[in-house]
């Protein structure tokens, strides 16, 4: 797949490609396996809510030492025959090939299943660039005993094709704004290009006509995938701003909110990491940085008097 012109001089900074999937995943579950595994979407009882398994997870996966990055979900769903399962969702991030892919796939597998005795699915999402790289399957072999393990993946370079890329502007999912944001951090190396393409998308967002708590969660998604240089952001968001008084937005901008939000989520992480270390600010920083206003403030004032950090968070 082609990308769009270069310029050197506009080249957007590096992204965290990571975490705004780890949020995206969380905040958009449903819709997420609905967009990219419709099938898989249609066997789970919604009605039984999911959980996310985490800490779980981490203590079966240590992080490599590598500087590779991932985004891993491990999510507990109930089928509609009434079946309790766990769901691994991978997604490679970082926009490289990898072929030790389907068997980091097979090894999460066998270890869930091993440990926690749990019928188990891996759904893996790839956001590379590379047309060729579509693992699918590991297999291995010693005489008559075999091991094949296949698991279902989605390639999101294949919705940057015109008629996939059309079906995502036409979808009513929520997802689809995440998933077209990617694609176009990946293809897109003009900065000057890239900026028309993250307004388009916000704009995209409001037409839709999401309700406000939904277009503060959708934007700061996409500018977390979206990142421009300083001087292109700051055009981007002058236009926005015009953008939302031209549509009588209310007088806090969505970019105003998503940045106080942002602030006070840096702040309890400061004091947390203050009072009770490093290690502690880290094990709960996505919980912090994917949490609601008012849930910060209440985890602030518990900060005061706590004297430990799982009675902030209980």
């Amino acid at each position: 797949m082609p990308t769009d012109n270069h310029s050197a001089e506009t080249a957007s900074p590096k992204r965290d490609d990571d975490s705004p999937w780890k949020e995206a995943l969380e905040r958009f579950f449903p819709e997420f396996l609905a967009l990219l595994f419709p099938t898989v979407h249609a066997e789970i009882d919604w009605s039984q809510g999911v959980q996310f398994l985490d800490k779980e997870f981490q203590q079966l996966v240590h992080e490599a030492k590598t500087t590779r990055r991932y985004a891993d979900k491990l999510v507990g769903v109930t089928l509609r025959d009434g079946t309790a399962v766990w769901v691994l969702i991978h997604i490679e991030v970082q926009g490289e090939a990898e072929t030790a892919f389907a068997e980091r796939m097979y090894t999460y597998h066998y270890k869930i299943r091993d440990r926690y005795q749990v019928p188990v699915a891996i759904l893996a999402v790839l956001a590379d660039t590379d047309q060729g790289f579509r693992p699918q399957q590991f297999s291995t072999a010693l005489w008559d005993c075999r091991v094949d393990f296949r698991f279902p993946m989605v390639k999101l370079l294949d919705y940057a094709e015109p008629e996939r890329w059309a079906e995502l502007e036409a979808s009513d999912n929520v997802f689809a704004l995440v998933v077209m944001a990617q694609i176009r951090a990946k293809v897109t190396n003009d900065a000057e290009t890239l900026k028309g393409w993250k307004f388009r998308l916000i704009r995209l967002m409001y037409e839709r006509g999401y309700e406000q708590a939904r277009i503060l969660e959708l934007f700061r998604l996409i500018d977390w995938m979206i990142r421009l240089p300083k001087a292109l952001e700051a055009d981007f968001r002058q236009t926005l701003y015009a953008y939302e008084e031209q549509q009588r937005m209310p007088y806090v901008t969505t970019v105003e909110q998503a940045g106080i939000q942002q602030g006070e989520a840096l702040i309890l992480l400061a004091l947390l990491q203050e009072k009770f270390g490093h290690d502690s600010a880290e094990a709960y920083r996505e919980r912090i940085t994917t949490a609601e206003p008012e849930q910060l403030l209440q985890w602030s004032k518990r900060i005061l008097s706590a004297e430990t950090p799982e009675t902030i968070f209980h």
